[in-house]
């Protein structure tokens, strides 16, 4: 592997969110502000994915106050804390940019009919676990008889005995 082949892959997510285009979706992105760090939540719908890679976009839109306003997020950047899908749309094309020249209701995609909406990750790199390697031994004197281990005694769990208490029983026949 090339150098920036390394360098882009330590800087890839290790997992990151399935997006498909027309999703409605919440974006926690990290703003800085001065010293100051918060996040905040932008919602709207996915018209376009581009790039692949460390690269990879998409841009959300939503209609603030009767403006239309994009955003595009990098799928790897550090300041994209999560993604939330709120609903599923359906969408027969890979950019919807003729939702720019529509507003209200008609400025939505349909949503798809039976749908869960629920938070599936694509894992991008394997966190790499490095093992012990096993000691094979190959020449060792094999003993006659093995040595016994000491028994260990444990103590068994207590069981509290649940204890039967006399309730009243309910009268059947009411006399009035």
């Amino acid at each position: 592997m090339d150098i920036i082949k390394s360098i882009e892959h330590e800087q890839l997510k290790e997992k990151v969110p399935v997006l498909d285009v027309g999703n409605t979706v919440r974006v926690h992105a990290k703003i800085k502000e001065g010293n100051r760090e918060r996040i905040q939540v932008f919602e709207g719908i996915i018209i376009k994915k581009q790039g692949g890679g460390l690269n990879e976009t998409f841009t959300v839109r939503k209609i603030s106050y009767g403006v239309g306003v994009e955003k595009t997020f990098l799928l790897h950047s550090p300041m994209v804390e999560k993604v939330e899908v709120v609903r599923v749309g359906k969408a027969r094309r890979a950019k919807l940019y003729y939702l720019r020249d529509r507003l209200g209701k008609s400025a939505r995609t349909k949503e798809k009919v039976g749908a869960r909406i629920e938070t599936r990750e694509m894992t991008i790199k394997e966190s790499l676990v490095e093992e012990a390697p096993v000691e094979e031994v190959a020449d060792a004197p094999v003993e006659s008889a093995p040595e016994e281990a000491p028994a260990v005694e444990t103590e068994k769990p207590v069981v509290e005995e649940a204890v039967d208490t006399v309730t009243e029983k309910p009268n059947d026949e009411v006399k009035e």
